[in-house]
């Protein structure tokens, strides 16, 4: 297993010299649930997790992008390893986009409350472009081709972060497998990620997390920090204060600002809404919608974990 950890991480460190990526759909709640970019992130303790979320961009513009996502994962105390999986949807004008995926982790203790995950996924990645829904303005132009087009790839992920009581800490890399071919039509690059949060929950009345991450894709590096407060309500009891809702901010250097918001329905379901707002550009008048789904199934009915 040493092996594995040591051929990951030198894959890991090497391909944050090679920026490849170019620019793709993302989504906010990604602050959430790191899954989507970083595999190693699924290494949590107590519960098995099930995200989804959809984004619905620019609304008002014809064929705007919509994603969907959906992932679940569970950890094993016993054997230190995370298992999950991952179905993401795009919707983009006349193209879509599938990329199912399993995903793993393996978590190595360092000392107490302090622990280094490293994390796999594989899967495929396929778009198809409908060329038969297009409407043309001249029908009969001997020019276009209406024939649909499939494109399908193996795809993998590999990521490792660092968990510590008030932090945690990432690299990761994405679409790996698209490096060694050239960008065409069909196929999304490599695009890497390095990323640091701090969360504090000691209060009984909020917990705190605020963060910065940095994306690579391709001619584009984005830089993105975010700042949210859950608020709780004291209970006195052993099983400590009842998390409520969370309010919190995001700003990118691509001028684009997100608020968010979220909800917990029961301990162990939460629902969350955000918007984006882009600044000084053709898109500034067109809002970006998404809202998203958290439940988690306790596995140790004693005990109550935080969310993040």
């Amino acid at each position: 297993m040493k092996k594995a950890f040591y051929i990951i991480s030198g894959i890991l460190f090497a391909l944050q010299f090679h920026s490849f990526g170019q620019s793709e759909i993302i989504t906010t709640t990604h602050w959430y649930n790191r899954a989507g970019y970083n595999p190693a992130s699924i290494a949590r303790d107590g519960y098995i997790y099930f995200f989804s979320d959809v984004r619905k961009q620019w609304i008002g513009i014809e064929g705007s992008p919509t994603v969907y996502n959906i992932q679940a994962s569970g950890y094993s105390d016993s054997k230190q390893s995370a298992y999950g999986i991952s179905m993401v949807k795009y919707d983009v004008g006349l193209t879509t986009a599938l990329n199912p995926s399993l995903q793993f982790a393996y978590r190595v203790k360092i000392e107490k409350d302090l622990d280094l995950s490293f994390g796999l996924s594989m899967g495929v990645y396929t778009r198809r472009i409908k060329a038969s829904a297009y409407e043309a303005e001249t029908i009969n132009d001997p020019v276009l081709d209406y024939t649909d087009q499939r494109f399908i790839s193996p795809d993998a992920n590999v990521g490792a972060e660092l968990q510590g009581e008030y932090f945690f800490c990432g690299l990761s890399s994405t679409h790996l497998f698209s490096i060694w071919k050239p960008d065409d039509l069909f196929l999304i690059t490599n695009h890497n990620y390095a990323y640091a949060f701090y969360k504090n929950t000691d209060s009984e009345l909020y917990n705190i997390m605020t963060g910065l991450q940095v994306a690579n894709r391709r001619n584009i590096t984005v830089v993105e920090g975010t700042a949210i407060i859950r608020f709780k309500r004291k209970t006195g009891l052993v099983r400590g204060p009842v998390e409520l809702f969370d309010l919190g901010i995001s700003a990118s250097s691509v001028k684009r600002i997100s608020f968010i918001s979220g909800i917990n329905i029961t301990s162990n379901m939460r629902c969350g809404y955000s918007c984006d707002f882009y600044l000084g550009n053709t898109f500034s008048q067109y809002g970006t919608h998404e809202i998203m789904l958290e439940y988690r199934i306790p596995l140790n009915v004693g005990r109550d974990y935080d969310w993040y």
